[in-house]
């Protein structure tokens, strides 16, 4: 009887064994089920952090040299270039200013071919000094969408440029452009009465105009 007893606890001890192996196994078989789908989608996620996303779609790639230099003649006789120089000429006829030229189609020629030279001697300040100083002065629009930021790029962008890193610098380059575009250009082929100091009103209110164009180019116009 005691050997029976005996034979019965041991098939009974055998069984609760085997009963908790299989339950260990199980368990360690559902955890690695669900933890493989876990580490998948852990893989997929996209970056918590807004700043770290932010990072990633301001990414700054520096124009190469060919790119450069067909930017820079672009900007010496593009379409828009034409486009404003007409403009900026129509008004300047329709203001008669500079009176001494006349409000005429004669006075009109002037003019075109007094922003042609001004356009030429900023650009190619512009570019020169790029080239040297190793920044980039084009004008992007702002990465940010809100409209504050926007405005704020729009704003600055006409003094400052960017280093090779995509590190915003003092824009030395354009500001030293639009300031010796107007200055030569009073002192050179504008009537007697303008001088230098009229080239760097001339310059400033340039400055002003780009600002507003670029909001144009950040809210309007997306090409």
């Amino acid at each position: 009887m005691r050997k029976f007893l005996l034979g019965v606890a041991f098939c009974l001890a055998a069984s609760g064994n085997l009963q908790a192996q299989s339950i260990e196994t199980a368990t360690v078989s559902e955890a690695i089920t669900y933890t493989e789908p876990i580490a998948e989608k852990a893989k997929l996620r996209k970056p918590d952090r807004p700043e770290a996303e932010a990072v990633q779609q301001d990414a700054y790639i520096p124009p190469d040299a060919k790119t450069r230099q067909k930017r820079y003649l672009n900007s010496l006789f593009g379409p828009v270039t034409l486009a404003k120089t007409v403009a900026t000429a129509g008004w300047g006829t329709w203001r008669n200013s500079p009176e001494e030229w006349g409000d005429n189609w004669e006075g009109f020629g002037r003019r075109v071919a007094s922003n042609l030279g001004k356009n030429v001697i900023k650009q190619t300040t512009t570019y020169g000094l790029d080239e040297v100083l190793k920044v980039d002065s084009r004008f992007y629009r702002s990465r940010k969408r809100d409209i504050g930021s926007r405005i704020k790029n729009a704003v600055i962008s006409p003094v400052t440029a960017r280093n090779r890193e995509g590190e915003r610098v003092i824009g030395i380059p354009r500001i030293a452009g639009t300031y010796a575009a107007g200055i030569v250009a009073a002192e050179a082929w504008y009537p007697d009465r303008y001088d230098w100091k009229d080239g760097v009103k001339s310059g400033t209110m340039s400055l002003g105009f780009q600002a507003a164009f670029n909001l144009i180019k950040e809210f309007v116009w997306k090409k």
